[in-house]
């Protein structure tokens, strides 16, 4: 064969010897020998889908055939079927709405047949009755010693004017006698204010000052006119730890409160938190004492007052004591406030006073001042003299300090009150050093000697 011979050259090619461009089976124009690109099919369309089409169309004139070969009881058949499903369709709607708008009358039937019992019964015949409030051997139950006291215990106002437009505060009091006698406590009173006192039963009535002395928080009013029911005093040196005890007063204006508890001890000296009061014997209890108790009872099982209770005395930190000034300790005091005002041979300076034995009192000196106080200052803060004080009379200036009586240094308010009540008397003169501080810190230290006047305000 002759291989360049172009007809046998086109006719025949070897399937290993085509070129890339033989494989693409590219025709030659006869007229000018170019090449003419050709495509096929699939370059368009899928190759091989023209069989699952026939096969489509096939089904498609099956199911019509079928369709249309149905005898009329099958398509009456179908149309039942269909009515029933409907039905049943509607009929489980309806039913479902009717029991959506019954369920408050099921609710309502379930409730009434099963109603809630409640169980209430009365106390025993009887239990209320004043005569089992107390034994045989007339010890009284709680109950009983609250009946017993309640209505001799009286709710206390103070006023700034007579009018009472201007509210001070209020505490309680112990009626003391039927002629109108009450005592409470010195600071639930205004010496200058004005005072009522309203019953249980929800009577007012003004009340005068007899008497009242700061140093011992304890004082006496009088009202005029009045049905009251006194109380019941005991001895207090027969009291023991553990005895069950009641508290009654009027803590924030709420009367006729009571609460128990028991002695937690006895004997214990306290004093109040002002600073020119003495220390007095009390009782002390966990029976709850708020403010405006002050002046209310401690009442034993007995229904007898041992005790003058005073929140003065109560721990501001701390819960569970509370303090009572024993009745034996306060009656002298009482008795004497009654018979003449005041608490006789007792002296007063006239003054009003502030120790340095503290940082805080220290800080609120220096308040007073405006300025720091020297650290090795000690003594007394002279903060007010009275017009009736014999200090007038001496080169003494408010704001000063007192730092030693008779050439003994004074720290504290007891050390002071105990180096003149010691050696010194109403009528007497007291000799004294005194120091004033300017603003530099600067100390001037002088001698005075004041007299003593009678106290009859119960002030210092």
């Amino acid at each position: 064969m002759d291989v360049n011979s172009k007809d046998e050259e086109n006719s025949y090619i070897p399937q290993h010897e085509k070129t890339a461009e033989d494989s693409m089976d590219i025709p030659v124009d006869n007229k000018d020998n170019t090449r003419q690109v050709e495509y096929d099919e699939f370059m368009y369309e899928p190759i091989g889908f023209e069989e699952l089409e026939k096969k489509e169309e096939l089904l498609r004139a099956s199911s019509k055939k079928k369709r249309a070969g149905r005898t009329k009881g099958e398509r009456a058949a179908i149309l039942l079927f269909s009515f029933l499903i409907v039905v049943s369709l509607s009929a489980a709607g309806f039913g479902i709405v009717r029991d959506i708008s019954r369920s408050n009358e099921a609710i309502n039937k379930i409730v009434e047949t099963q109603k809630v019992v409640i169980y209430r019964n009365s106390k025993p015949e009887g239990a209320n009755d004043p005569e089992n409030f107390k034994d045989d051997e007339g010890r009284y139950t709680i109950e009983g010693a609250a009946a017993a006291v309640i209505d001799s215990i009286v709710e206390i106002y103070t006023y700034k004017d007579a009018s009472h437009n201007t509210f001070l505060g209020s505490g309680s009091g112990i009626v003391t006698s039927d002629d109108g006698y009450i005592v409470t406590n010195a600071h639930v009173l205004q010496s200058d204010g004005y005072h009522t006192i309203k019953t249980r039963s929800g009577d007012v009535y003004d009340a005068k000052i007899i008497g009242r002395d700061a140093k011992t928080d304890i004082a006496v009013i009088k009202v005029s006119d009045a049905e009251l029911v006194p109380a019941v005093f005991g001895n207090s040196d027969e009291t023991v730890v553990g005895e069950q005890v009641i508290a009654v007063g009027n803590p924030a204006g709420l009367s006729s409160t009571v609460t128990d508890g028991i002695v937690s001890h006895i004997g214990r000296k306290v004093r109040g938190d002002n600073n020119t009061g003495f220390e007095m014997e009390c009782i002390q209890t966990n029976a709850q004492i708020s403010p405006g108790n002050s002046g209310g009872a401690l009442v034993n099982m007995y229904g007898q007052v041992i005790g003058i209770t005073s929140s003065k005395l109560v721990s501001s930190t701390l819960e569970g004591l509370g303090f009572a000034i024993t009745i034996n300790e306060a009656m002298p005091i009482i008795e004497q406030l009654i018979d003449k005002g005041y608490i006789e041979g007792r002296f007063r300076i006239g003054i009003s006073l502030l120790d340095t034995s503290t940082a805080a009192k220290r800080s609120a000196i220096e308040s007073s001042l405006g300025y720091p106080i020297p650290d090795e200052l000690r003594g007394i803060f002279v903060e007010k003299i009275y017009d009736d004080s014999d200090l007038k009379n001496t080169e003494m200036k408010e704001k000063d300090f007192i730092t030693a009586v008779n050439g003994k240094e004074v720290l504290t308010y007891n050390e002071f009150y105990d180096a003149i009540s010691s050696q010194y008397g109403v009528g007497d003169r007291v000799p004294a050093t005194c120091a004033h501080v300017d603003e530099n810190g600067e100390i001037s230290y002088y001698d005075i000697e004041f007299g003593l006047i009678e106290d009859r305000s119960g002030d210092f």
